[in-house]
């Protein structure tokens, strides 16, 4: 492998303790068991502490890391983090406070990125080509997007979909996951499909998203396969944007997959939106697979994907 190549080392998580049991409020919302199971996939969507900021949320999912690989703040590079609902006003940059509350040093880049589903496969690239341009060895990616802050509780439309989390991914010269072949598409068009309005508060409208998930993710799919020189049976796993377990499935059934191989892993915790991805990646269960897609797809209107290859010896 070449020492120079940047990828994916390890990945940190964090999920608060609290969260909305669906199947006990379901009646506040007037939907049926079935469509919990069947239709969102989720079960319990976790909720940050209210007095929680999400750089707050980044510190965790470190503090997760450390217990994960070896790191040093010292010797971290830069940071990126990747949110739409960042700290306070959204100035300064969330960036400024995780690197604040880290305690790293003067000579560590920093910056935010505003993505939401398509996010961690946007950063990977970002941050990857911004430390091979610079001679970086350590770089931390964090996605944190707690929907929480803009989301109306009893809106049907968004309360029984979102959950908060967090997570930071290590990148560095000795990668357990190298990365290639990135494809990117957006349609500002459809922007209004998910934003927040005058008023301060998240509107979706899911027809519009659903209809945009269906038709244009798998083509994508397809495509980067075309560029990657890759059938589709040389991908082990596609790891998809968890935005529903509906959506989940339609995409996999227009590809042909089976469950196995394009998973639904977030009843436990809702669409976590830029961390969807990186929650899927760090599950154990994805451990022994050599090739992987990852997907996301969402706000903006905004579709990306890239395939990650595991490491010669790892």
């Amino acid at each position: 492998m070449n020492q120079n190549t940047i990828g994916i080392a390890a990945i940190g998580t964090w999920l608060p303790q609290d969260g909305v049991n669906m199947l006990e409020r379901r009646a506040d919302f007037g939907v049926e068991e079935d469509f919990l199971r069947d239709k969102t996939g989720f079960l319990n969507l976790r909720r940050k502490p209210a007095d929680m900021e999400t750089s707050d949320m980044c510190v965790e999912a470190f503090r997760d890391l450390q217990t994960r690989a070896e790191i040093d703040p010292a010797q971290v590079d830069c940071i990126v983090v990747c949110t739409q609902n960042p700290d306070g006003a959204g100035l300064p940059h969330t960036g400024a406070a995780v690197h604040a509350k880290l305690g790293l040093g003067l000579e560590c880049a920093v910056f935010d990125i505003s993505l939401g589903c398509s996010g961690y496969v946007y950063g990977l690239s970002i941050i990857s080509a911004f430390m091979q341009m610079n001679g970086f060895r350590n770089g931390l990616l964090f996605t944190a997007d707690p929907y929480s802050k803009v989301m109306d509780p009893q809106d049907r439309n968004t309360a029984i979909l979102f959950g908060d989390g967090a997570t930071v991914t290590l990148l560095n010269d000795a990668p357990v996951w190298t990365m290639d072949h990135f494809k990117f598409r957006s349609n500002g068009k459809g922007r209004a499909a998910i934003a927040v309005r005058d008023d301060g508060v998240l509107n979706m409208n899911g027809r519009a998203v659903f209809t945009f998930c269906a038709r244009e993710v798998p083509t994508l799919i397809r495509d980067t396969l075309a560029m990657a020189g890759h059938a589709q049976s040389d991908i082990d796993l596609f790891l998809l944007h968890q935005g529903s377990k509906y959506i989940v499935e339609t995409i996999r059934t227009a590809l042909g997959e089976p469950a196995a191989r394009a998973p639904f892993a977030a009843a436990d915790m809702g669409n976590t939106v830029s961390s969807t991805l990186p929650f899927l990646l760090s599950d154990p269960n994805h451990a022994q697979a050599q090739r992987l897609m990852l997907c996301g797809f969402g706000v903006g209107l905004s579709w990306a994907a890239c395939i990650l290859e595991r490491s010669d010896g790892v």
